[in-house]
């Protein structure tokens, strides 16, 4: 079993910065696939990033990529979304959810088992 929770959400200018993490109780990164979620209100849950147990793989959504990046701290056992340039069409919750047994990192919310509580992001113009 694995628990979730993020943190590091807050209210940001456009063009700025924030890194979220996700902190894991239970089983090691290294142990399951990990993957963003985001939703913005009136919206769909939609994918945002995710790395496979080994590391080796790590997707972005086409909206994203060049501007967020994922982060490890296998020490700490927490994975990062460090957010660059960001727009105002980013204010979303984010959520950072795991699966136990997928092997290559899906882009699916009903793929994953594991969910933290989500923290907001919002953006201003």
């Amino acid at each position: 079993q694995v628990q979730l929770e993020e943190s590091g959400g807050g209210l940001v200018q456009a063009g700025g910065s924030l890194r979220l993490s996700c902190a894991a109780t239970g089983r090691t990164f290294s142990s399951f696939t990990m993957a963003w979620f985001r939703q913005a209100p009136g919206k769909e849950r939609e994918f945002v990033a995710a790395v496979s147990r080994s590391g080796a793989i790590i997707r972005y959504a086409e909206d994203v990529r060049g501007r967020f990046t994922i982060e490890t701290d296998n020490v700490k056992n927490i994975r990062y979304l460090r957010m660059n340039s960001l727009k105002p069409e980013d204010t979303a919750i984010y959520y950072c959810a795991a699966d136990l047994t997928m092997s290559y990192p899906r882009d699916r919310p009903s793929e994953y088992d594991y969910w933290g509580q989500g923290t907001r992001v919002t953006v201003s113009s």
